[in-house]
C-alpha cells in the first residue's frame, strides 16, 4: 500500500472540500472550466487546457483567476473611509432609502464623524443617549437597522432599486363590461373554461383592485360572507396586507366561494402552484394570455 504523506493528505482534503473556484473537466467541451461568484458577479469560463491530465495546472490557473477576481472586486468597492456618516445618510436618502429615523441619528453623530468610525461602541453610546428607556426591539428598529443601512450603502452593498416599468392598461366602464361579457362565453372565443374560472378571477380583480398573483393565491378562509369582506394577506414583493370589500355584483358573478382551500383555480379545476415569481405577477403567463384573448374579442 502506498504511503500517504501529509502533503498528499492535504491535497486530497482540498479536493474533497471542492472550493468554489475549483475547476471541473467538461467531457462535452473537452476542457477544464471554472464557475464561481465574486461579490455577486458570476465568473464562468474555459481555461484553455484541453487535456484532462493537466489537473494540477487547471487548479493553479483557477486559483489565480479567483484571486484576481477578488482583487478587482475590492478595487471597485467605493472607499467609505473618507465619507462622513452625515454625507452617506444624505446620499442614502436621496437614493430612495428610508429617512424616518435618520435625522435624529445624524444630529447625534454630528457632521464630522466618518462612516468607518461608527463601530459597535459608537452605536451602543448612541443607543444610551437616544433611547435610554426603549425596548431592545425599538433600539434595533430605530437605531441599529438605519445605521447599518447607511453603512451598507456607503460600502456599495445596497441593492439597486429597480423601477417597475410594466405597462399599465386602464379600462373604461364600457370596456370592462365588454370584457366581462366575453369572459362569460369562453366557448365562443376558443377558450376551454367550462366553469368560467377566468371570468371569476377577472371579476374579482376588477371589483377589488387585486393583482393576478395574489388573486390566484387566495383561500376561502379569508372570506366573510356577512360583510362581503376578504382578507388579502399581501405578498412579499408587491402588495400589502389589507381587507377589501366586494361589491354585490362582484360577489354575484364570482358565485360559490369555498370555505377553505383555493378560491380561484385554473380552468381545468386544478389549484395553482404558488411561487415567488407568481406572487410578484412575473409568472402569470397563461392567465394573462387568457385575459388578453378575452380582451381582443371584447
Amino acid at each position: 500500500m502506498a504511503k500517504i504523506t501529509r502533503e498528499t493528505y492535504s491535497w486530497r482534503c482540498s479536493l474533497a472540500r471542492k472550493e468554489t473556484w475549483h475547476p471541473t473537466w467538461s467531457h462535452s467541451s473537452g476542457d477544464w472550466s471554472v464557475d464561481f461568484r465574486v461579490s455577486g458577479r458570476r465568473i464562468r469560463k474555459k481555461l484553455g487546457l484541453a487535456d484532462r491530465g493537466l489537473r494540477d495546472l487547471a487548479i493553479q490557473t483557477a486559483r489565480e483567476l479567483y484571486r484576481e477576481a477578488w482583487e478587482a472586486s475590492a478595487k471597485q468597492q467605493p472607499a467609505a473611509d473618507a465619507v462622513t456618516f452625515a454625507e452617506a445618510a444624505r446620499l442614502y436618502i436621496g437614493a430612495g432609502g428610508e429617512e424616518r429615523f435618520l435625522p435624529k441619528i445624524v444630529m447625534y453623530f454630528g457632521p464630522e464623524i466618518q462612516v468607518r468610525d461608527v463601530d459597535a461602541l459608537a452605536v451602543e453610546r448612541a443607543a444610551g443617549a437616544l433611547y435610554p428607556d426603549a425596548k431592545p426591539e425599538t433600539v434595533r428598529r430605530q437605531l441599529r437597522v438605519p445605521i447599518r443601512a447607511v453603512q451598507n450603502f456607503a460600502l456599495g452593498k445596497r441593492r439597486e432599486r429597480i423601477e417597475d416599468t410594466r405597462r399599465v392598461r386602464w379600462l373604461s366602464p364600457e370596456e370592462a363590461e365588454r370584457l366581462l361579457a366575453s369572459a362569460a362565453q369562453p366557448e365562443k372565443i376558443g377558450l376551454r373554461d367550462p366553469n368560467r374560472e377566468t371570468l371569476r378571477k377577472i371579476v374579482f380583480m376588477l371589483g377589488t383592485g387585486a393583482g393576478p398573483g395574489e388573486t390566484m393565491a387566495l383561500t376561502g378562509e379569508g372570506w366573510n360572507a356577512a360583510t362581503r369582506e376578504w382578507w388579502l394577506p399581501g405578498t412579499k414583493f408587491v402588495y400589502r396586507a389589507r381587507f377589501v370589500c366586494l361589491p354585490e355584483r362582484t360577489v354575484s358573478l364570482i358565485g360559490e366561494i369555498p370555505e377553505n382551500g383555493p378560491s380561484f383555480v385554473a380552468p381545468n379545476g386544478q389549484p395553482y402552484v404558488m411561487t415567488e415569481a407568481l406572487l410578484r405577477n412575473s409568472d402569470c403567463g397563461r392567465f394573462t394570455s387568457r385575459i388578453h384573448a378575452v380582451r381582443r374579442v371584447a
